[in-house]
């Protein structure tokens, strides 16, 4: 079962190196990833990255989208995009954190580009970092009402054949995906171990809503921590209206994946203004790190057809 990954503790001796190396935090990272589909980081791997600051600015945007005065908006109870942007209709999620117009955009890129954050990222896609390609930064929130999200892997429609999901299922992920928690957060339902294989019999038969798969785990994360998770693990979200919940919920690509990963990105809408900002307001290093990241996706809206929505409310 995918636990917290610890730094290493530090050898006393060249010996003690030698017989009991112990691998490093990115490869321990990784190597639990590839074998439950899921890897929850400690919060404090990620100091940089400030909680206070991300509250309150998560907390004005979401405050703005319940309002109708932010259009890029997750609706219930639709669970796939494209959403309508009609916030009457309750909302669960909050678009494009990144967008030039959002006020606090500087303060979520400094999150998404975190240098230690992007050093994890490319272990786990088993990349430089040179490589890695801007995707997308949203953020789930608190419904407006009792919410969840059927069972689904992100990339493979439940309709799929055993042998489509292992065909899939057998070729790169191209990205990691991730999940900062800004509150005690238990929304994540994964099957551990289910981004290996094509589903049992019984989870092909199972309801779409089924509150109890076998083998099941519900992810706990404290403030802060970070969950990254294989997104074609089977995985559903359970949400409580009555408790806080926000979510940073962000992927990063990269640019070995070509036009594998244009539809799942592109459906979103970051395309539409992935262009305009030159994130001139981040430091120097972060900067030009989030420029050379974001022409990457600009490049890849280029070269990509017309994606259309890979749609799973089937």
């Amino acid at each position: 079962m995918a636990t917290a990954v610890e730094p290493p503790t530090a050898p006393t001796n060249h010996t003690t190196a030698r017989a009991t190396a112990t691998p490093s935090p990115y490869a321990a990272a990784r190597a639990a990833l590839s074998r439950d589909g899921f890897v929850v980081l400690p919060a404090h791997l990620f100091l940089s990255i400030d909680l206070p600051a991300l509250r309150a600015a998560a907390s004005t945007l979401t405050v703005a989208a319940r309002a109708g005065h932010w259009p890029y908006i997750r609706t219930l109870p639709k669970q796939f995009p494209p959403w309508p942007s009609d916030a009457s209709l309750g909302v669960w999620g909050v678009q494009h954190l990144l967008h030039p117009s959002n006020p606090s955009h500087t303060i979520f890129a400094r999150s998404y580009f975190d240098a230690e954050l992007l050093k994890y990222v490319a272990a786990l896609i088993d990349c430089e970092e040179e490589e890695l390609t801007m995707e997308l930064y949203n953020m789930l929130v608190r419904p407006d009402r009792a919410f969840a999200l059927r069972w689904h892997r992100d990339d493979i429609l439940a309709s799929a054949t055993e042998e489509e999901e292992m065909d899939r299922l057998a070729r790169p992920a191209w990205h990691a995906q991730w999940n900062l928690a800004l509150y005690d957060d238990a929304s994540l339902v994964v099957v551990p171990g289910s981004h290996k294989r094509a589903r049992t019999p019984e989870e092909r038969a199972a309801d779409p809503y089924e509150p109890h798969l076998p083998g099941q785990k519900v992810v706990q994360l404290k403030a802060g921590e970070v969950v990254f998770y294989n997104n074609n693990i089977l995985h559903r979200g359970v949400y409580d209206e009555g408790r806080e919940r926000m979510t940073l919920h962000g992927s990063i690509g990269t640019a070995r994946a070509g036009k594998e990963r244009a539809r799942n990105v592109l459906q979103h809408g970051v395309g539409e203004w992935a262009a305009e900002d030159d994130f001139g307001h981040l430091e120097a290093g972060m900067r030009a790190r989030a420029r050379a990241m974001r022409e990457k996706l600009v490049e890849l809206g280029r070269s990509s057809w017309e994606v259309g929505f890979y749609s799973k409310d089937e």
